[in-house]
């Protein structure tokens, strides 16, 4: 798939089109405004966390969290609004504004659509102080649209034990015989919503150099469970584009927005060197 970048001035002209495979550069809630509605099958976004801190790459410095609130409420109204009636969105934040987005996803996307509230245990970094617990984990909060959402069926590796439980084989595969029955070995154990996922560590050749970037593992699994081969992924906060990166590897169609031109060509380098590795193959 090759991609193009739309580089967006101050004053954003209305088309209603929506380009695949393309990375927007500006105000993320004001291009949204331009795509059709129920047009995307999965959205992923990794947000400012109110952090109060300037990243260079990204501010996050906010007046107060009323005004962080309200901030995201208007971008996650317009997400709600270009999510398929079978799409789903993760939203991953920390403990800073999980629960205040909770309340506001709740509103939005209904509470009955509420899904999962994975916990991301990366275990590298995150210190804690002399009176509190290591904070090691962010929130994603999983919602779908309704109740037709896609959902493939993810499972963790075989185990050894697992291996030895399933001792016999025949043409159908490895099995375990209970009761005079055969059962079939389909994988390792169904996932639950603890993910120990490592975060990137500083030798990893996933490294960009970009502040807030996330592992391709959790990507993928995301990428996995909730869209299917050509689904349409948006990532409004896109950053160092490591959603694009797997929708591109996984076959999927997709599009990025960042407020930062420098996400473009990050981007851009990481999709080239994919290709790249994918046409020696």
């Amino acid at each position: 798939m090759g991609f193009k970048t739309i580089i967006l001035c101050d004053i954003y002209i209305r088309t209603n089109k929506m380009k695949i495979n393309t990375i927007y550069i500006g105000d993320n809630l004001q291009i949204m405004k331009d795509f059709p509605s129920e047009s995307i099958d999965l959205i992923y976004l990794d947000p400012p966390f109110f952090t109060q801190r300037d990243f260079i790459e990204f501010d996050d410095r906010f007046k107060n969290i009323d005004y962080y609130i309200s901030w995201m409420k208007n971008r996650l109204i317009e997400m709600y609004r270009i999510l398929k009636l079978t799409g789903s969105i993760y939203l991953h934040v920390d403990w800073r504004t999980v629960h205040y987005l909770k309340i506001e996803m709740d509103k939005i996307f209904g509470y009955n659509n509420f899904q999962n509230e994975i916990i991301w245990h990366y275990g590298l970094g995150g210190g804690g102080g002399k009176k509190t617990y290591s904070k090691k984990h962010d929130n994603i909060l999983y919602y779908s649209k309704s109740k037709n959402n896609i959902f493939n069926i993810q499972r963790g590796e075989i185990t050894p034990q697992m291996k030895a439980k399933y001792c016999h084989t025949d043409e159908k595969g490895k099995y375990m015989i209970s009761k005079n029955k055969k059962y079939y070995l389909k994988g390792g154990k169904l996932l639950d919503d603890v993910w120990d996922i490592s975060s990137i560590s500083p030798t990893s050749y996933e490294r960009t150099g970009y502040p807030t970037q996330k592992p391709e593992k959790l990507l993928e699994r995301i990428i996995k469970t909730s869209s299917n081969p050509n689904s349409i992924i948006l990532d409004p906060f896109v950053g160092s584009g490591t959603t694009c990166v797997i929708a591109e590897k996984l076959g999927r169609k997709w599009i990025g927005i960042d407020i930062n031109p420098k996400s473009q060509e990050l981007i851009n380098k990481r999709i080239s060197i994919l290709n790249k590795n994918t046409f020696k193959k």
